[in-house]
């Protein structure tokens, strides 16, 4: 019989959760839903975890004893160009809210900028991180390019900076993101599994180029465990469909998609427009499922898991010692999961 310990992180990568996450489930935080906490424990269990008694015994006694609420101050930079997007984008709240909670567990906070402020440069950024102490930052919001905002080259090359979203391009920065390739696999996969032959894509191809053709690179591999007649091309003139629904139509007619994989809920009305129920007569899959959003049925890219990885490198780089523009950049890839919904059903 083996005696190997299985280890925290090899139980957060069966789980495709966070360190954090596990650590927060094993101790029945309700800062899990229940239904959450109960599938890591039992995952735990099968695969004989144990905890390292004296190391539990060092984190109670550390948590119990904690006389301050912070150890240092982190920097989250808004690279977008939206100054409240990070309450009022679609997307990036979650990986705020993620980047909050973890920052909160190691014990530390953050201050907040906004990389497009007229007022804000390299220089004056890089007094303020002295001056107040901050350590180092996470950069979210890079919706529409790869390129961080010119003039910050100073805070880049002083302070350890992780990106989440995207790899970024010059500078080359540590990122945490969803695994985009596997996550449209997924759906493919997925959209198989409930009947349907004909998965169709459609996507906008900035967003594509954002992600380095990861989400239609994972879609031509799942196409190649089914027959050449089921391959579908993808549909990529989105801003050509928003003001003339032909565009949709012609390549609707000649792909016969009897399922649609996306990013954008604005399908759903191009569909409606054409006289076509969904999921009467084609489904639906929603790429980047949302709260806001539940009828669908679609991928949850776990965002804010995300931001808690992002977190978790960024503190792990300031206990090293890390600063500056990294020869290696690091890359945590985050797991999706698949949420069902009204958007599609079981063909029969």
């Amino acid at each position: 019989m083996s005696l190997k310990r299985v280890t925290l992180s090899e139980l957060a990568l069966a789980a495709k959760v966070s360190k954090n996450t596990v650590s927060l489930a094993l101790r029945g935080s309700s800062r899990l839903p229940a239904s959450r906490r109960r599938e890591i424990q039992q995952l735990a269990r099968r695969m004989g975890y144990r905890k390292n008694p004296l190391m539990a015994h060092l984190m109670a006694e550390l948590r119990g004893s904690r006389s301050i609420t912070f150890q240092a101050t982190l920097g989250l930079l808004n690279a977008n160009l939206a100054e409240n997007a990070f309450v009022r984008h679609p997307t990036i709240p979650a990986y705020i809210e993620g980047c909050h909670r973890q920052a909160e567990e190691l014990g530390y906070r953050f201050d907040k900028f906004w990389l497009h402020d007229s007022k804000l440069d390299g220089e004056r950024l890089g007094r303020i991180f002295r001056a107040r102490n901050i350590r180092g930052a996470v950069v979210v919001g890079l919706m529409n390019e790869n390129h961080l905002p010119e003039g910050f080259q100073q805070i880049w090359e002083n302070f350890p900076c992780v990106v989440t979203g995207v790899r970024t391009r010059e500078p080359a920065l540590s990122f945490a993101c969803v695994d985009h390739h596997m996550l449209v696999i997924q759906a493919f996969e997925n959209a198989r599994r409930l009947g349907y032959k004909r998965p169709g894509l459609v996507l906008d191809p900035v967003i594509d180029h954002l992600v380095e053709g990861r989400f239609s690179s994972g879609y031509f591999i799942a196409q190649q465990a089914v027959n050449v007649s089921e391959r579908l091309r993808p549909f990529y003139k989105i801003a050509a469909a928003r003001r003339d629904l032909d565009f949709f139509k012609h390549w609707l007619d000649k792909e016969r998609p009897d399922v649609i994989l996306t990013l954008y809920n604005v399908v759903a009305d191009w569909l409606s427009a054409l006289k076509l129920g969904v999921p009467a007569d084609i489904g639906l899959v929603q790429l980047e499922w949302r709260k806001s959003s539940p009828d669908w049925a679609g991928m949850n890219q776990h965002n804010d898991i995300v931001g808690e990885a992002a977190v978790d490198m960024l503190v792990g780089m300031i206990h090293r010692n890390e600063s500056g523009i990294p020869q290696f950049p690091r890359a945590m890839l985050i797991g999706s999961s698949w949420v069902t919904g009204k958007t599609v059903r079981e063909k029969i």
